[in-house]
């Protein structure tokens, strides 16, 4: 089974898609499926150092209880598949356009890399805080998914790959994909 899935690490309801998905997948062990992980950038607009995740998100959300609301929903539904979401601990709202290149890396890195490069990724950010728009984060994260980090650390700097997350995510939304999950 060949399964798409358009997303950003980013999303939380992402995170939460992707347990569930696992869970299911793991009640049918006859099925064997090859996940395929497809850009998306949530706001692109974004700079590239990131930016202060709280003034952002009151400025997206405001500064009534919705935000204090979906947080506390999204760690109730997080706690049932495995997630123990930190939003407090995140201080950076990263732009996303280098982790997905790293997850475009990863796809050609061998069977299973890139599956366990966005689960490194969505676990950093949500239950670490860790800034995953830095390069020191994803050279690590490649360390620790047996890709090598010394052609990350050279690649990260170039715009290797930046056309083909942007045509990816320019052929999702021309499909009708309009936002993650």
């Amino acid at each position: 089974l060949k399964i798409d899935i358009v997303s950003d690490v980013v999303c939380p309801w992402c995170l939460l898609g992707k347990a569930r998905l696992e869970q299911a997948l793991a009640q049918m062990p006859d099925v064997e499926a090859e996940i395929h992980w497809r850009p998306y950038m949530l706001d692109p607009s974004i700079p590239r150092g990131g930016v202060d995740r709280k003034a952002y998100m009151e400025k997206k959300f405001g500064t009534g209880p919705q935000l204090a609301e979906a947080h506390a929903r999204l760690e109730g539904l997080g706690s049932e598949v495995g997630i123990n979401y930190k939003f407090d601990a995140i201080k950076i709202a990263p732009n996303t356009m280098d982790a997905h290149r790293l997850i475009r890396w990863a796809a050609q890195a061998g069977p299973g890399i890139q599956n366990k490069v966005v689960d490194r990724l969505f676990r950093l950010y949500f239950e670490e805080g860790a800034n995953i728009g830095d390069h020191e984060i994803l050279i690590g994260v490649a360390r620790d998914c047996a890709m090598d980090p010394e052609i990350v650390r050279q690649l990260l700097p170039l715009d290797a790959e930046e056309a083909g997350v942007i045509g990816e995510i320019a052929e999702a939304k021309k499909v009708g994909i309009q936002g993650v999950p």
